[in-house]
């Protein structure tokens, strides 16, 4: 475990180390309950933010943080070159409530996005004739 830092200190190495994307409020989360958040100095918060990444059943939910335990305890990751039980049981279930045949787990947006690319190019794009892609305010339009 890292030594402790204090909250002064971690603030600048934030201010410092992190890119500037985002206004931050000026407080250290260290932990979490529910809708509840407490900061360094043990001020308490109700986080309405649960619409970002993975927080919409709050904090430290007991099923979620159950399902996460377990999954460490026994099988955290499995490469795509292997089948594993969850991942298929996963793929039945979406592929049987979704509009799709298949599925593809990633793990990554960027291979999301290549396979997005891969999947456009060889079923959309033969019948189309062209991709067309955007890089800030140049379009490419293949020949």
């Amino acid at each position: 475990m890292k030594d402790k830092v204090d909250t002064k200190t971690l603030l600048e190495w934030s201010a410092k180390y992190h890119t500037p994307n985002y206004g931050r409020t000026p407080i250290l989360i260290v932990r979490g309950e529910g809708l509840r958040v407490w900061d360094s100095e043990g001020r308490e918060y109700l986080d309405f933010t649960t619409g970002i990444a993975v927080t919409a059943l709050g904090h430290c939910h007991p099923v979620v943080t159950g399902a996460i335990r377990e999954a460490a305890a026994t099988l955290l990751h499995v490469s795509n070159i292997f089948h594993a039980a969850p991942q298929i049981h996963l793929a039945k279930l979406l592929v049987e409530h979704s509009f799709a045949d298949r599925v593809f787990f990633c793990n990554s947006g960027a291979e999301a996005n290549e396979a997005a690319f891969k999947i456009a190019r060889n079923t959309l794009a033969p019948a189309a004739g062209k991709l067309i892609s955007f890089s800030g305010r140049t379009v490419h339009v293949p020949d």
